[in-house]
């Protein structure tokens, strides 16, 4: 396939596995852990059911965007009740230190716990085909952030969760660092491919999925973020930055920048920070592009300033080669496989 990355023609029409143990992992026990993250998330976790999950963002007081988290309801080995935090790959310490800020008389224990577990994805149209043959057991169908145990061979018990992140089936595999070996070992054996980091960084552009530090920052406004539709709940409790959110949905009804998708339809990616132009008006910024093996041409992510959203609108990008045409999409900007 002209331009794809290793790994990509196999992620698309079988299962490729991907090494996400950088991803920031934290362990919240006590018995005020569920109303504590409640307090400051925008999603409903404190109602989350055993075995449970939801994707949610944690604010500044103005609503701006301070962590992209997921957040997983378990049972430890000691019988205990957690709240399990994952955050974008090297900002666990800053969530340590996030979190502490704010914890005051809560009965709490926040464990930073990214060094002691290995991660894989495994994604593909196979991959619950590929999981089950590993597994040597039937996987059941699971809503997407429901995850269950499972263990590989004898020894490697992993916590196993449903998250299409990529616009694929796909799977989070959590295990201990001492079994990470015999896990990728057992996936592999029973037929998922091994995938580059460049073929993860095309297929996360593709499926429109952002990337803190590179496509949300300490200064965006959280409803810009298009996964804020699923991962903001208006009937919970307060929470910390609610107050700017409920004013934007019930004042103005829109806001003022959309994360949308684009397709480049002259020249090569667009590089991070290309602004985008209407009839001489700059009404956008690009935030990640790559090109789209499966389209042909390039794709980009950005935000796009209200009344230029409408998908189909042609912009213009300002780039250092000159000016090239792109067209607004819809969120993801490439179908996604099922």
């Amino acid at each position: 396939m002209t331009h794809a990355p290793p790994g990509y023609e196999t992620a698309i029409t079988s299962a490729v596995v991907f090494d996400t143990s950088a991803t920031g992992k934290l362990l919240l026990t006590g018995p005020d852990a569920p109303m504590f993250l409640g307090n400051l998330c925008t999603n409903d976790t404190k109602n989350l059911p055993l075995g449970g999950g939801c994707e949610a963002y944690l604010c500044d007081p103005r609503g701006k965007v301070q962590f992209a988290i997921w957040v997983y309801h378990l049972r430890l080995a000691d019988g205990r009740h957690a709240m399990w935090v994952e955050t974008t790959a090297g900002r666990n310490e800053e969530l340590v230190r996030y979190f502490d800020r704010y914890l005051i008389s809560e009965q709490v224990e926040i464990a930073d716990v990214t060094a002691k577990f290995s991660q894989f994805h495994l994604a593909g149209p196979a991959a619950a085909a590929v999981l089950e043959k590993a597994l040597g057991e039937a996987v059941p169908g699971l809503p997407e952030f429901a995850h269950m145990e499972r263990t590989f061979g004898s020894s490697a018990t992993c916590n196993i969760r449903r998250r299409d992140a990529l616009g694929l089936p796909g799977y989070d595999i959590v295990c201990l660092t001492e079994r990470a070996t015999a896990v990728r070992q057992a996936l592999t054996a029973a037929g998922a491919g091994a995938a580059s980091d460049d073929c993860w960084e095309v297929l996360r552009i593709e499926a429109g999925l952002p990337i803190y530090g590179r496509d949300i920052d300490a200064n965006r406004f959280v409803l810009e973020v298009a996964r804020a539709a699923r991962a903001v709940c208006y009937t919970k409790g307060c929470y910390l930055g609610q107050e700017p959110i409920v004013m934007a949905r019930d004042r103005a009804g829109f806001v003022n920048r959309a994360f949308l998708g684009l397709r480049v339809l002259e020249g090569g990616p667009l590089p991070a920070g290309t602004k985008l132009f209407r009839d001489g008006q700059e009404v956008g910024i690009v935030t990640s592009s790559c090109h789209s093996p499966r389209l042909g041409l390039p794709v980009a992510l950005g935000y796009v300033r209200w009344k230029h959203q409408e998908p189909g609108t042609r912009l213009d990008a300002e780039t250092p080669a000159g000016r090239q045409a792109v067209e607004v999409t819809s969120l993801p900007p490439v179908p996604p496989i099922s």
